[in-house]
This record gives structure tokens, C-alpha cells and sequence, in this order.
């Protein structure tokens, strides 16, 4: 037998989850990214991330998980936008030696721009971490580019390219580091033009085809 409490209940529950969220779930997201970006995962707190992102715990929960969920899909997001001129690079240009170039010079115009954070989330917001996840997480999406641009030098010196006896994984480790330390670069006051000549100098190294 169904009383009228139980009716009353099943309607609040039906306006409760026809309720539209009160926030713009996009908004709130780019916000949260700037905040990691900016303090790194350990840094940002999740009562931070509410007064950032302009809403209450109970909404951020029931919304994006817990901060560590929160950061994974920064981190997704971070990569399909800001972060995406390497990937774009790779696929685009027609050799590993035009992407990287391409990659560099991109680099410096991106990690020194004033619209937001300097440098590179991806690297920037490990600083200090205590979470293995999240280190995990951060770790594999940049030895993930390292690979796919020693895959790219792979595939250059088998077409000709470049010379058959080019070290493919120092020469993408190489082009590793020149990425990571341009970001700290970047947070420590370089200017995009002392970017692009670190760059210059990082392609002088490259060997010829």
C-alpha cells in the first residue's frame, strides 16, 4: 500500500534529480584547472577548489568525485587544449625534426603567455606531490610524449631521413628535457624569446638526413 508519505518522498526525489545543476559544470572545470595549474596538485585544496570554482563541497563532490578524480579529468581537459600543440605537431608536420621544432617554438609562446599560469601543468603541478596516483598519472602522460616522438625518430631514420646509427630514445629523452625545463623555465621569469633561443640551440644538435 503506497501512503501519501511515500508519494511525497518519490516527488521530491523526482525534483531533486530534475533539478538542474545551479553552475556551469565548463566554468567550473577551467577554473579548477587554473587553480592546479597554477599551486599543483598537492597545493590545491578542495576548499580552495570550492572557493575557486564557486561552489560548495556537496556540489563539487556530486559533480566532478573527489580531488583526485577532479584532477584527472583537469588533466584530460589540460591536454585536449593548452596542452595540445605537441600532439598537434606531431601529427601535422611531415618529419620528427619539423614536429619538434614546431613543438619548441610553440613551447615558449605557450608556457610564457600571460593568460594563464606560466609553464606546464602536466609538469608543474607534480611539485611536492604525496600522492603516488596522481605522480602516476603525471609520469606516464610525459614519458607517453617522450615515446611518441622516439616513435617518430624510429620511423625517420627506417624512411632515410635521418642517419641509421641516430640514438632515437636519448635524442626523444633530449627533447624531453628541453620541454619539461623551458616549463620551469617559464616559472622562474624566462621570456618567450629566451625560450625560442634555447630551442634554436636544443634543433643545432639534431643530425641530418
Amino acid at each position: 500500500m503506497v501512503t501519501s508519505e511515500d508519494t511525497n518522498a518519490q516527488a521530491r526525489t523526482a525534483r531533486t534529480r530534475g533539478r538542474p545543476r545551479s553552475f556551469d559544470r565548463a566554468t567550473a572545470l577551467e577554473k579548477a584547472l587554473m587553480a592546479f595549474w597554477e599551486h599543483g596538485y598537492e597545493a590545491t585544496s578542495v576548499s580552495d577548489l570550492t572557493r575557486i570554482m564557486g561552489i560548495g563541497a556537496p556540489s563539487l563532490y556530486a559533480a566532478f568525485g573527489d580531488k583526485r578524480t577532479l584532477f584527472e579529468e583537469v588533466v584530460r581537459v589540460y591536454a585536449d587544449t593548452h596542452g595540445a600543440f605537441g600532439d598537434r605537431a606531431l601529427a601535422e608536420e611531415p618529419t620528427a625534426r619539423a614536429a619538434v621544432e614546431r613543438t619548441l617554438r610553440e613551447a615558449a609562446a605557450e608556457y610564457t603567455d600571460p593568460a594563464h599560469p606560466y609553464g606546464c601543468l602536466v609538469v608543474h603541478a607534480a611539485t611536492n606531490c604525496t600522492s603516488p596516483e596522481v605522480e602516476q598519472l603525471l609520469r606516464e602522460r610525459r614519458n607517453a610524449g617522450i615515446a611518441t616522438v622516439e616513435s617518430r625518430i624510429r620511423a625517420d631514420v627506417a624512411a632515410g631521413r635521418l642517419p641509421a646509427g641516430t640514438d632515437a630514445v636519448a635524442l626523444a629523452r633530449h627533447t624531453g628535457a628541453m620541454i619539461q625545463g623551458m616549463s620551469q623555465q617559464a616559472r622562474d621569469g624566462a621570456s618567450r624569446a629566451e625560450l625560442e633561443a634555447l630551442a634554436e640551440i636544443a634543433m643545432a644538435i639534431w643530425p641530418r638526413g
